[in-house]
C-alpha cells in the first residue's frame, strides 16, 4: 500500500492550495479517509477526516470553513482544498486511510488510520 501526496508549496496568506493523495495497493471505496499536519515543534493533528459514507466528517476548529476534503473512489484519490491560508497553517502534511470509522462521544474522529502517505511541506507566507 503507498500514498503519495503532492500539491503543498509556498503560498501567501489568504492564498489557497488543494492537495492530492493517490492511493495505490488499497480501495478507497470502503476506507475513512484523512488528512493530518504536523507543524515544527508540534505534535501531529488530525486536520480532516471523512467516513467511509463520506456522510460524517471532521474539522479542526481552527480550519472550519476554510478546508475541505473530497474524495474520488474511481480514482483512488483524497483531496484537502485549502482556501484563505494563515502563516500557522505551516506544516509538513500526511494523507491517511485504512482503518474503520471511529466515534468519541458521539463525534466522528480521526482516529485509527492504517496507512500513511509520507507527507507534503506546505508553507505560508505572511
Amino acid at each position: 500500500v503507498q500514498l503519495q501526496a503532492s500539491g503543498g508549496g509556498l503560498v501567501q496568506a489568504g492564498g489557497s492550495l488543494r492537495l492530492s493523495c493517490v492511493v495505490s495497493g488499497f480501495a478507497l471505496d470502503y476506507s475513512p479517509i484523512g488528512w493530518f499536519r504536523q507543524a515544527p515543534g508540534k505534535e501531529r493533528e488530525g486536520v480532516a477526516c471523512q467516513s467511509v459514507s463520506e456522510y460524517n466528517s471532521y474539522y479542526e476548529d481552527s480550519v472550519k470553513g476554510r478546508f475541505t476534503i473530497s474524495r474520488d473512489n474511481a480514482k483512488n484519490t483524497m483531496y484537502l482544498q485549502m482556501n484563505s491560508l494563515k502563516p500557522s497553517d505551516t506544516a509538513v502534511y500526511y494523507c491517511a486511510a485504512g482503518g474503520r470509522d471511529l466515534w468519541y462521544g458521539g463525534s466522528y474522529s480521526c482516529d485509527g488510520k492504517d496507512y500513511w502517505g509520507k507527507g507534503t511541506l506546505v508553507t505560508v507566507s505572511s
